[in-house]
């Protein structure tokens, strides 16, 4: 049985590549019938219309371009832990590819009756049928995973932070389909157990346990004392063909997707990556940043007139609150809110951030607070460039000098610009809530960022992040 997902993969893979034949097929011809079954007619002259038997011969192309579209955007690796949302998208991105060379193609060869619009609907349906299928197989899978079967047997070699976070995750999420067999180490002893996982044996025993052919991974989780094994380890594992990934026992230094460099044959592994360094990446961020804060400004033109007759009439004081923030590359700048608040004097305000009932919010503040309204005249330093629509929201100076002293890694947050909402915000983390887990999701939105990355914010934070309970 522990060999059976091993030696059974490539058959699974088989089957998904004949599953995604049948779902361009169905599609396809499901195109064909909406957008032409009641205009196709046999080629009559000067009808412009093209036989079934034209659109059969496209078939026989597109099918098994599509079938290598989709193995060149790796839909066919075993993914048990991947998220749908990045199968999805590969999805899309190797359709919209098959669109673009079938109209290069149609363009080449001159065919002008081959309808266009029959190929458009065929793109978005087969989007939407390929990626209801593989949600249906990814359910069907992680349900046979939960009740024990279809599941990969991994032995860990050393007992370390690493080993034991690699656990606790797999433990987690049984839909995964993973079971730690055991762990090697020199250090622990024999019959020790972590979450139900005992220590089998020492290190030198790996060779005798791949011999039998029982694993389907090595995890190798050595401690940092016992790198100098590494090398042998690794040899060791290839010899035998059993797949091996390395776990590191840093992963609170390195991210979990580290930017590596090849000099010169020599991997070179930097400690943070951001995307957002890389001028192109900034300089597109910028430019929707700029389109969108003016779309916005307009759209949300209503609510900030209400909010303006709403500050004015309740009470007294200017209607714009500017506050000293901390924001990229450590550079203080004014960010601007309507003022919910009575007007207080500087030590009153620097009292801390908002917490529930806080008494100095006025009636109407209280409902610009709780529905993000106060928070629309960033738009304009959006417009100036001190945020961004998207980020890690910035903190008063006092606060950063705080946080960067119990916080590790909190000061990386302003490698990039401060945002309107961010990824803590759409997950919750807004307002009188963890700061620790706030910077967590912080971090990941940094190191993971991607334009994709930011329009799904952008779309979480109409559903998520304008009401929220931590909004006081």
């Amino acid at each position: 049985m522990r060999k059976l997902i091993r030696d059974n993969q490539k058959y699974f893979n088989r089957l998904l590549v004949l599953l995604d034949a049948l779902v361009i097929t169905a599609t396809y011809w499901l195109s064909w019938f909406l957008w032409l079954s009641g205009f196709v007619k046999e080629n009559e002259p000067g009808t412009g219309i093209l036989s079934v038997q034209v659109y059969f011969i496209a078939f026989l192309a597109i099918v098994p371009e599509y079938l290598i579209l989709y193995n060149a955007v790796d839909l066919y690796s075993s993914k048990r832990t991947a998220k749908t949302v990045y199968e999805i998208f590969n999805i899309i991105k190797a359709n919209t590819i098959g669109l673009l060379a079938v109209m290069v193609v149609l363009f080449a060869i001159n065919i002008p009756d081959f309808s266009r619009g029959m190929v458009g609907v065929f793109y978005g349906i087969n989007i939407v049928a390929e990626s209801l299928m593989r949600k249906t197989v990814r359910y069907w899978l992680r349900r046979m995973r939960r009740k024990g079967y279809n599941i990969k047997h991994i032995l860990l070699v050393g007992y370390s932070r690493a080993g034991e976070e690699y656990i606790n995750k797999v433990k987690a999420n049984p839909e995964w389909g993973y079971e730690v067999y055991g762990i090697l180490d020199d250090h622990v002893p024999v019959g020790a157990v972590y979450k139900g996982v005992k220590v089998t044996g020492e290190i030198d025993s790996l060779h005798t346990i791949l011999t039998e052919n029982q694993l389907d991974e090595i995890g190798i989780t050595l401690s940092l004392a016992d790198y100098d094994r590494l090398e042998n380890i690794v040899k060791i594992c290839e010899k035998s063909g059993v797949h091996t990934k390395f776990i590191p026992d840093y992963n609170s230094v390195i991210p979990s997707r580290p930017y590596l460099e090849d000099l010169d044959g020599l991997a070179v592994v930097n400690i943070r990556r951001v995307p957002l360094n890389n001028v192109a990446n900034m300089l597109l961020q910028r430019l929707v940043d700029i389109a969108g804060a003016l779309i916005a400004i307009v759209l949300s033109s209503p609510f900030m007139l209400a909010a303006v007759v709403g500050v004015k009439v309740t009470s007294r004081g200017p209607l714009i609150f500017k506050q000293e923030r901390v924001g990229l590359h450590n550079k203080p700048f004014q960010m601007y809110k309507f003022r919910s608040m009575e007007v207080q004097n500087e030590a009153d305000e620097k009292k801390g951030w908002t917490t529930k009932n806080d008494p100095r919010v006025t009636k109407v503040g209280r409902i610009l607070r709780s529905t993000s309204i106060d928070e629309l005249p960033q738009l304009f330093n959006v417009l100036k460039g001190d945020m961004s629509l998207i980020g890690p929201r910035p903190e008063r100076p006092l606060f950063v000098e705080k946080f960067k002293e119990e916080i590790p890694r909190y000061m990386i947050k302003h490698q990039v610009r401060p945002g309107i909402t961010g990824w803590a915000q759409v997950n919750g983390y807004r307002g009188d809530t963890s700061i620790k887990k706030r910077i967590e999701y912080d971090l990941y939105y940094i190191e993971n960022w991607s334009m994709a990355f930011d329009f799904k914010i952008l779309f979480l934070t109409f559903f998520k992040g304008f009401i929220n309970k931590n909004a006081y």
